[in-house]
């Protein structure tokens, strides 16, 4: 398996991940506590705050994110375009998007939304390169 095809899977993973640091903030609480009540999953998430609310945000982004992602990784390698290429920008997509998650978190939104313009040019270029 390619880079670019780890990078795949761990841009599909790292939405989870994200949510999962909110989920695992509130520890064993029950959820009357404010502990996360896996029977009702969307009202927990509704009355989020803070930085557990942008991380869940996050991981919408996250989510919203994989379609053109995948979609320039499987049109660049289809196309035959050298892949050790397309490996080194998959992995600028990554560490891209874990800047993204990180300045979601700290709520730094002007950063946050340059960071995304830059993943965005980065899935453009990957599929530019299917010529």
């Amino acid at each position: 398996m390619s880079i670019a095809n780890w990078c795949v899977l761990a841009a599909c993973l790292l939405p989870v991940v994200t949510v999962g640091a909110a989920k695992a903030s509130v520890g064993m609480k029950s959820p009357r506590k404010g502990g996360y009540d896996n029977h009702n999953p969307r009202q927990w998430e509704a009355g989020l705050t803070g930085w557990q609310q942008r991380a869940n945000a996050a991981q919408a982004n996250g989510f919203e994110a994989l379609p053109l992602f995948i979609a320039a990784v499987l049109m660049a390698q289809q196309a035959q375009a050298d892949q050790g290429v397309i490996d080194q920008w998959a992995l600028a997509f990554i560490g891209i998007r874990l800047a993204y998650i990180a300045s979601y978190l700290m709520d730094k939104a002007a950063l946050r939304s340059l960071i995304w313009m830059a993943g965005v040019a980065v899935c453009v270029y990957i599929m530019s390169l299917a010529g």
